[in-house]
């Protein structure tokens, strides 16, 4: 038997219904009308959302805690700065941190001196600082049943330090113990432990025979694992050089660097700004410019000449 074939003559409803649906498929592939409400729309307006700054603390704590401290004080700075927020960031250790204000990608920054001074390479200045620079020392600790009397009895030993570019807690100590006796680069080794807190336990357990940080942190961890830091003492201390300052990245509406300067600097003024001020052990901020970190490049020289070599060209 012949198999069936379509037939295309001789007016079949049935094919004439077939053709036409067939037709009408067809037609549904070509080209379609775009709808008003999935094309792409196009404007040559800007979006409207508002534009955030960043601002960023160097590892002064780990994040949690440095959220904690200077979240309220970001609060305050958006409440007056209503059309332009600020956001707050932390890094997790100096590298991230150093690697984020040489890379340009924080609008406000509050480095510590030597990445202020570095900073100004980077488009980078200072707008303010934080007062009390009595408070910005090195501090060596030691554990108080541990056999270290004086600095020449560390050789031979490690000594931990939160970063090698930490101000404060590691050049300023590695510099006095270089004058003090030691050479810093022959007599001992140097640990690098990522933070504060770190460099301070690392002694508290014993894997270093001494540690180095700074009297904020020291004065945290007293406060938060009291008993730990009990069996810990101070052993020696440096002089003091100028605080941590507040830098503006230079394509920053100057108008928006003015306001943040002005609220920093007044900060202590209200009863507000002193209970913010107080979590974070500081009586104020104050009015800066670059002119006011040359000491600190002063002392990078000595340091360079003393003690080591610096991963940064100073300006």
């Amino acid at each position: 038997m012949a198999p069936s074939r379509l037939q295309t003559t001789g007016g079949s409803p049935m094919v004439k219904w077939w053709l036409a649906g067939w037709c009408m498929a067809l037609a549904a592939c070509g080209p379609q009308p775009e709808d008003a409400h999935t094309a792409p729309q196009y404007s040559t307006k800007a979006p409207s959302a508002v534009r955030q700054y960043v601002f960023a603390i160097h590892p002064l704590h780990n994040p949690a805690r440095l959220f904690a401290l200077y979240g309220p004080l970001i609060d305050y700075l958006n409440r007056h700065l209503p059309d332009t927020p600020l956001r707050l960031e932390a890094s997790r250790n100096y590298e991230e941190f150093e690697k984020k204000l040489y890379g340009r990608q924080l609008d406000f920054a509050l480095p510590n001196p030597y990445q202020t001074l570095n900073s100004l390479h980077h488009g980078y200045r200072v707008i303010a600082k934080m007062g009390d620079d009595q408070l910005f020392t090195g501090l060596i600790l030691v554990r108080r049943d541990s056999d270290i009397r004086k600095t020449t009895d560390l050789k031979g030993k490690k000594v931990a330090y939160p970063a090698a570019t930490a101000l404060a807690a590691t050049m300023m100590p590695q510099y006095y113990l270089q004058t003090h006796g030691l050479d810093v680069q022959r007599d001992i080794e140097n640990v690098y432990v990522g933070s504060q807190e770190s460099s301070i336990l690392n002694v508290y357990y014993g894997n270093t025979a001494a540690a180095a940080t700074w009297p904020l942190p020291w004065r945290e961890f007293q406060k938060e694992q009291p008993e730990k830091a009990a069996e810990l003492e101070v052993k020696w201390q440096t002089e003091h050089l100028i605080n941590n300052g507040v830098v503006v990245r230079d394509d920053v509406p100057p108008e928006l660097a003015e306001k943040v300067t002005v609220l920093l600097e007044t900060l202590h003024t209200t009863s507000e700004g002193e209970a913010l001020l107080q979590r974070l052990e500081l009586s104020q901020f104050e009015r800066a410019d670059n002119r006011r970190y040359q000491v600190i490049k002063e002392f990078l020289h000595l340091f360079s000449q003393k003690v080591r070599p610096l991963p940064e060209r100073l300006p």
